[in-house]
């Protein structure tokens, strides 16, 4: 099979402006006028490609975007979205109906297990979380009214791999939908390519990287992303998750230099981690040979885009968790701040933050200690003079001993 090159695909994408700039042009309009009032109908109807409708539906910055988005996933089409929660909650309630079940990952996103745990249960939709990277227990929570397969490619906290390919057999066997949120690698990890159906991001982290957006994305086939928007029954037209043509605008032009953020940042993300290992921290990093699933995330990857940014160290307690963050803060070697992708080094205590919706016993159960920082690792050129302030902060905390 010919090696697929996501940045490729991206960079071979050409829009000109309106007036022949080499960014296209905004559309800046809620509502778009036709020529015959028969246009108007079969627009509503879905029948008239290249006609706008109404900025909701979708719009030609939002469509520009989406073409982007597709191409670097593999997939027919995309449709973007206000946020990742704007992207995440349509595809679950239009492939699910009262009655049906599904599938999760138990270290998901906060935001996506309380939508699953706590929202769907009152549409009477229910749903399993379970050890992703065990497929018996996955297999074994299969019910005859399973729906979805839900997974992370890399799980927010703590970093467990997806078996993409082994996921996508056991969705096939059972004619289920396999749906990927990709936020973590993109360019790294390609889900279609590996059996996925419908592939999610939350632009606001690394594709767009600049941390003054927010907005979302589903990439799948065009019969799904038709239904997702879908004038009737397309639950992100009737749920209203839209864009804004403006941010479509930013986000597609960061898009194309996300091919070097993420070599950056996962080049960044391999030294600290293998510096932190080697001080004897408790690290959790893909590539490191340490991580469990080391060796599935080098056979799912594209090679030449790393283990991606995000690495995780237990320092033992929350207090300690804090004190070590706020003079890493003080230091300017980063912010205390949740999300990820910035240029800056973000770090926070998933436990009280981005996973706080999770249950203290659940918490427990699945691995998430009060300890544990989670940072998304920045661009910074010179990662070595990063480390040794970093290390000298641990050291004054007590994270780890000071050696003379």
């Amino acid at each position: 099979m010919k090696k697929f090159k996501p940045a490729n695909k991206i960079q071979d994408l050409q829009y000109f402006g309106e007036f022949g700039g080499v960014n296209p042009s905004i559309s800046d309009s809620s509502t778009y006028t036709f020529l015959s009032a028969k246009t108007m109908f079969d627009t509503f109807e879905g029948n008239a490609d290249g006609c706008y409708l109404y900025s909701r539906h979708t719009s030609p910055s939002n469509l520009y975007l989406g073409e982007a988005l597709a191409e670097m996933e593999g997939t027919e089409t995309a449709n973007v979205t206000g946020s990742g929660m704007g992207a995440i909650t349509p595809v679950l309630l239009q492939l699910c109906n009262s009655g049906d079940h599904v599938v999760s990952s138990r270290t998901i996103y906060g935001g996506t297990y309380a939508f699953l745990k706590n929202f769907t249960p009152k549409l009477n939709i229910e749903t399993s979380f379970v050890d992703i990277t065990k497929l018996d227990v996955v297999e074994a929570s299969i019910k005859k009214n399973t729906k979805i397969l839900y997974c992370e490619s890399v799980s927010n906290p703590l970093l467990e791999v997806a078996d993409i390919k082994a996921l996508a057999a056991l969705a096939k066997k059972y004619n289920l939908k396999l749906v990927v949120d990709n936020t973590f690698s993109p360019l790294s990890i390609t889900p279609v390519q590996l059996g996925a159906d419908v592939v999610i991001h939350s632009l606001t982290k690394f594709i767009n990287g600049s941390s003054d957006t927010v907005g979302g994305v589903v990439c799948g086939t065009q019969q799904f992303i038709d239904d997702l928007r879908n004038v009737n029954d397309g639950a992100c037209m009737l749920l209203g998750s839209t864009m804004d043509s403006l941010r479509a605008s930013s986000i597609l032009k960061n898009m194309r230099t996300l091919h070097i953020r993420m070599k950056q940042h996962s080049k960044n993300a391999t030294f600290l981690a293998n510096r932190f290992e080697a001080d004897g921290l408790k690290t959790v990093y893909p590539g490191l040979k340490s991580h469990p699933s080391h060796e599935l995330f080098k056979s799912m990857m594209n090679e030449e885009y790393g283990f991606g940014g995000m690495l995780t160290i237990d320092v033992g307690s929350l207090d300690k968790a804090n004190e070590l963050m706020e003079l890493m803060q003080n230091k300017n070697l980063g912010y205390l701040a949740v999300s990820l992708g910035f240029y800056k080094t973000l770090f926070s205590a998933p436990g009280t933050s981005t996973s706080s919706e999770i249950s203290e016993e659940e918490q427990e159960e699945m691995g998430l200690t009060d300890g544990l920082i989670r940072f998304s690792i920045g661009l910074d050129n010179d990662i070595e003079r990063t480390y040794q302030i970093m290390k000298e902060c641990m050291q004054e905390v007590g994270v780890l001993e000071l050696v003379s």
